[in-house]
């Protein structure tokens, strides 16, 4: 069995003991629910009918292959209905059954925290055409919403979670630990497939009993939990909460370093309660339905942070492991913490107060680098900030944000250089089908590239003079205020976000037009060579007569295959006119089929044919010969 229980990762072939099969009053499957105890189910409130008497639970992985159904009541008051606010985002929907018989001990499960951010999992479910219970793979993708919901991107379009699966428990595929419950699952309006499960924290949030049943460490740090006496007129730095309600709300900064004092009631305050805020399980009920009595812009995303560590008195290999369990990576443990860490495929929403206040500093600069590194997002609290703060703005700012524009330089300038240069030699060459919007868009592209390229190397230039003049006065500002996520960088209207997608867009399209190119290139080099063997088998036919007439069709071809640039398809044109010309010399003459001509490739049963169509001369650009560009 996995720690905690659940089916290891080798067994999901099997049908999880776990797992239930939950019928209404009328005999119809109303859903799924989760074996906690011998005698209690996890299900979601929309699945229990509250009305009836009792539901029935089915378990189908029972050892013996029997389905034992047990007759299930609302256990008292463990029940919580999904509730909508007006922007229709929905809270709550879990439920505890409790059963008449109880089952085995150890065909339950406990449910275990774990971050949720890019990890893979495995849901069961008892869906119409299916149910007698059936696995669906997803990827979770993100928290959303002010319930701490995780949505689930299915693995292929047949996995959406549908009517029957709403109570399914949610396996980590590593670990085959159950992280949460499966809630609902939808198509939007633009066709895309959507399933969202509530994981252990927030279930817990809503069902604090069920803590007992619950394994892995809060994601939380207890020192960092708000308290009543936070909620103090005048404790709230609003200016200060606004920047961590945005950074914990994902305003897209990988890092953000923060300076708060010992002795500044206020700050501290704030961060404690934009930390508590943004937990799922210690989130209070009253921040989550009435957000809209707190300042503006200053209420985080529920699950903002996949874990939030006070790093005081604790050493690098304490914080690392603390880490490596809540990202599951219980795996080979005679492997040190960190290295766990670094070879670990998902990230981390990570908060780290009093970093410099930490056994080994330095050590743990070196551990938030590796999480950096492996894109993980950062919010980092300093108590002073001496040395340890500056160097972890430098090996963790400063140094990434140099070396991420250096790439983003070296990249536009391949662009803007060789890429673009190989564009034009091409163009020389021959002409593309839609002259006049390829050369449009393209140069668009281009000179956004060139301008890009310019902003970055002026923001390079600004660095240099800073760094001769030595002004620190902007450090000091940003030390004093405690916001110094942006780092050093391009300018005003820089955004190297934007610019990478720029790069992405025009590396893509400028492939895409050079393999075009190639093609219309190769397709000029074909139509020469057929146009040379064709007057080679002319001449053999004429034997020294001439022909004006065909002589001009030779000509014309001639003139535009050698014209630079080359239209492609009005050259093709002019070719499959001689070459329909020359046959007919063959046909006036008696002469074989097309198998005699030199120059026949085999590509085809028809004269002129080269095998791009079914048509003498077609080469895919359309059905019909002889037109131009």
């Amino acid at each position: 069995m996995a720690a905690g229980g659940g089916a290891p990762a080798d067994s999901w072939m099997r049908t999880p003991s776990w797992a239930v099969r939950i019928r209404g009053a009328d005999g119809e499957i109303a859903g799924a629910g989760i074996l906690l105890t011998p005698d209690r189910v996890l299900t979601c409130a929309h699945v229990v009918d509250r009305t009836a008497d009792r539901m029935t639970a089915e378990f189908v992985g029972a050892a013996d292959r029997s389905v034992p159904a047990i007759p299930a009541r609302l256990d008292g008051d463990a029940y919580v209905p999904e509730t909508r606010d007006a922007d229709g985002d929905p809270s709550g929907d879990v439920a505890l059954l409790r059963l008449e018989r109880p089952r085995p001990a150890e065909d339950s499960v406990r449910l275990r925290k774990l971050s949720t951010s890019t990890r893979e999992v495995r849901m069961y479910g008892f869906p119409y055409e299916h149910n007698g219970g059936i696995w669906f793979r997803a990827t979770a993708v993100g928290g959303c919403g002010r319930d701490g919901q995780v949505q689930l991107v299915p693995a292929s379009p047949g996995e959406l979670a549908s009517p029957g699966c709403s109570g399914a428990g949610v396996a980590d595929s590593d670990t085959g630990e159950v992280i949460g419950m499966v809630l609902s699952g939808q198509e939007d309006r633009h066709g895309n497939r959507f399933t969202f499960m509530s994981p252990a924290d927030t279930i817990v949030g809503h069902l604090p009993r069920l803590e007992s049943v619950t394994t892995g460490l809060s994601g939380l740090d207890p020192r960092l939990r708000s308290t009543s006496d936070d909620v103090v007129p005048g404790l709230l730095d609003e200016p200060f909460a606004q920047r961590l309600a945005a950074w914990l709300s994902d305003d897209g900064s990988r890092v953000k370093i923060s300076v708060v004092r010992h002795g500044d009631a206020a700050r501290e305050s704030t961060l404690r309660r934009a930390i508590t805020l943004a937990d799922r399980e210690s989130r209070p009920p009253v921040s989550v339905d009435r957000a809209f009595l707190d300042p503006p812009g200053t209420v985080p995303s529920v699950g903002g942070h996949d874990l939030a560590v006070h790093a005081s008195g604790r050493t690098s290999a304490r914080i690392a492991e603390r880490i490596a369990e809540r990202m599951g990576l219980w795996q080979r443990p005679e492997d040190p913490p960190l290295d766990r860490v670094r070879a670990a495929k998902g990230t981390l929403n990570l908060v780290v107060v009093g970093v410099d206040e930490a056994v080994d500093p330095p050590a743990v600069l070196d551990l938030l680098a590796v999480l950096r590194a492996g894109g993980s997002r950062l919010l980092l609290v300093f108590r002073t900030d001496g040395d340890c703060c500056r160097r972890a703005r430098d090996q963790l700012l400063v140094r990434p944000a140099q070396e991420r524009r250096a790439r983003l330089v070296d990249r536009l300038r391949e662009i803007t250089g060789p890429l673009a240069g190989e564009l034009h030699e091409r163009l020389s060459a021959v002409v593309p089908q839609d002259a006049r919007s390829f050369g449009r868009e393209l140069d668009r592209e281009l000179v956004a590239a060139h301008a890009a390229l310019a902003d970055l190397l002026r923001a390079d230039d600004r660095d240099r003079e800073r760094d001769r003049e030595g002004d620190q006065d902007q450090d000091r500002e940003r030390d004093r205020e405690g916001d110094r996520h942006h780092g050093p960088g391009p300018g005003p209207g820089a955004d190297p976000d934007r610019y990478e997608r720029l790069a992405d867009r025009v590396a893509g399209r400028l492939g895409t037009s050079l393999a075009e190119l190639d093609r219309l290139r190769d397709r000029r080099d074909e139509l020469t060579g057929r146009l040379r063997s064709y007057q080679v088998l002319l001449q053999h036919r004429l034997q020294g007569e001439e022909d004006p007439a065909v002589d001009d069709l030779y000509l014309r071809a001639h003139a535009l295959l050698s014209a630079r640039p080359c239209d492609v398809r009005e050259a093709e044109a002019a070719v499959d006119a001689y070459t329909r010309r020359v046959d007919g010399y063959g046909d006036d003459r008696g002469h074989g089929g097309y198998d005699d001509h030199p120059g026949h490739g085999g590509y085809g049963d028809h004269p002129g044919h080269d095998g791009y169509g079914d048509h003498p001369g077609h080469d895919g650009y359309g059905d019909r010969r002889g037109g131009g560009a």
